[in-house]
């Protein structure tokens, strides 16, 4: 298995700027090289009214103002996995300032489970190909004079994978701030044995790596937060700082996710995002729908 400290470079430091959805409880990035305009963003929010079926982008404008305003050149749109709880809105961003669209290489296995799901036939392609780039474990890529690199990190999910760029690591919801613990291993593809293993090999990293969250959802009514570091949540996250076994974290997890409903946009969001963004294929009339599996989930 890759080890990711041997690509590790904390003497370069990214510009990262953040912006919170507030409908999703979601954290979006602009990854910026310091010495270069070029950046990347991380996890984009596409809003959705589901009630009404309606799509708009005000978060995805928000980042493409700040793109503009600063003048950056964008050159990767980042998914840390297929998002169960937002609709991506890389698309939507590509359109407007460019950019690579990249995910792990394990989406194929995520398509394929959810593509039997909601029964989208043979003309919905498994294979990744609605993506520009699939990461493999350990492939690295530029972000103008910085080189960043992806490793993977199921459990969540099995395309899930942490994109490490200088000092910053950006783990997806692999973790959550310390007094969050992690994420739930309960939806197809989910296994907590393996998100264990797999967040310890995040804590492997550099103690003062920074970290930063896909998710914050104030726990405790404190303020929303996303960043922290790799010190910080082995000396304090609740659920896995040191000394926590793997069997009990996975029978944490099992009890904890037997309690969870599942995400309020889990269905437009699983659809959309195993396109890439996009939405599904019109019919003959022009109209695009979004299908309910009952009992399927």
């Amino acid at each position: 298995m890759f080890d990711p400290n041997t690509l590790v470079n904390m003497t370069i430091k990214p510009d990262v700027t953040a912006f919170f959805d507030t409908e999703t409880n979601t954290v979006s990035y602009v990854v910026k090289d310091p010495n270069s305009t070029a950046c990347a963003v991380i996890d984009s929010v596409m809003d959705i009214d589901y009630a009404a079926g309606r799509i708009s982008y005000a978060a995805a404008d928000k980042i493409v103002q700040h793109i503009n305003d600063k003048h950056l050149s964008v050159e990767w749109l980042i998914e840390t996995h297929a998002h169960a709880d937002h609709l991506s809105a890389a698309p939507y961003i590509q359109s407007k300032v460019g950019g690579k669209l990249g995910i792990g290489a394990k989406i194929r296995i995520v398509q394929d489970v959810f593509g039997k799901i909601f029964n989208e036939g043979t003309e919905f392609q498994r294979d990744g190909s609605q993506f520009d780039r699939l990461f493999e474990d350990g492939d690295t890529y530029t972000i103008g004079g910085m080189t960043a690199f992806a490793f993977d990190t199921p459990g969540h999910t099995p395309a899930c994978m942490t994109h490490v760029i200088g000092d910053a690591a950006f783990v997806g919801d692999t973790l959550f701030m310390p007094d969050g613990g992690t994420a739930r291993a309960d939806f197809p593809g989910g296994d907590a044995r393996i998100l264990y293993r797999s967040i310890k090999r995040v804590l492997t990293l550099p103690p003062e790596m920074r970290l930063f969250m896909c998710h914050d959802y104030a726990p405790g009514g404190r303020s929303i937060k996303w960043e922290t570091s790799v010190a910080e949540q082995r000396a304090h996250n609740i659920h896995v700082r040191d000394g926590i076994s793997e069997d009990e974290f996975v029978a944490m997890r099992a009890a904890r996710d037997a309690t969870l409903a599942m995400p309020r946009l889990i269905i437009p969001s699983i659809q959309v995002n195993i396109r890439a963004g996009q939405l599904p294929e019109p019919d003959e009339s022009g109209k695009r729908f979004l299908k309910v599996p009952v009992n399927g989930l």
